[in-house]
């Protein structure tokens, strides 16, 4: 028996918000590598409401699937609310999506810096209304880190989409 997915209440109930307001949603993920379109497609009918999830885990790959610029990139390193914001920005435009969310961050090991310790993620909501991005430093390791990126995802993506977290 597996153990229940600690994100399946908020991935749920994002799932009703969205369902309720006619709206999909695009996921953009670095260092979380597809864990936050995971945890939203394990809610059953979560088809009716996912569009698709872009996992770039390179700056490549940024720039290419979700059209992040090079300028940026090299200007702010990846890791930045300038990139997570283009990230989620890409999201939309490349999906069709109302409401997207991107995440960009170190989770360690190793990787960190004096600026940008390990534990420091990005991460910007785009879609009804202007786009935001936060900055979060989580502790704990490799895991404990991108859940935790995970789960403040969600919680930003219910209260965009019209729910209290």
């Amino acid at each position: 028996m597996s153990r229940p997915d600690p994100h399946y209440p908020l991935a749920e109930r994002l799932g009703r918000l969205l369902l309720e307001r006619h709206a999909l949603l695009a996921t953009a993920e670095s260092c979380t590598g597809g864990g936050l379109a995971k945890a939203v497609t394990e809610v059953p009918g979560s088809s009716g409401w996912f569009d698709r999830g872009f996992v770039t885990y390179s700056n490549r790959a940024k720039m290419e699937m979700l059209g992040v610029a090079a300028a940026t990139l090299e200007r702010h390193g990846a890791v930045s609310e300038a990139v997570a914001l283009e990230m989620a920005a890409g999201a939309l435009r490349h999906s069709a999506a109302r409401l997207s969310v991107a995440i960009t961050g170190i989770a360690g090991p190793g990787g960190g810096t004096p600026d940008k310790p390990v534990g420091t993620v990005w991460i910007a909501w785009a879609g009804e209304g202007d786009p935001v991005a936060r900055r979060f430093r989580f502790g704990g390791d490799r895991s404990g880190v991108r859940e935790q990126a995970v789960r403040a995802a969600l919680e930003g993506l219910v209260a965009r989409a019209g729910g209290a977290p």
